[in-house]
């Protein structure tokens, strides 16, 4: 009998669930010099004003919010 295993999915590193502290220092570290960065305190803010999109916790993922903080980010400037 052979019991070949299937290969793992490889999860998306955007999909991985992170911590405030860790989507903070990813986002501000890959946005261009020119852009306005993230703080504690507004990205809080923002967890605070878009419930729906922390259904699961205090988990943020990049493919989830990084694009949601990016718009946002200068009308909460």
């Amino acid at each position: 009998m052979n019991t070949l295993k299937k290969p793992e999915k490889e999860t998306h590193s955007s999909l991985i669930e992170i911590t405030l502290a860790e989507f903070l220092a990813s986002y501000n570290k890959n946005m261009p010099e020119s852009f306005p960065r993230v703080t504690t305190a507004l990205l809080l803010r923002f967890k605070e004003l878009h419930p729906a999109l922390f259904k699961k916790g205090d988990a943020w993922t990049l493919d989830q919010h990084r694009k949601k903080v990016f718009e946002w980010l200068p009308r909460a400037a």
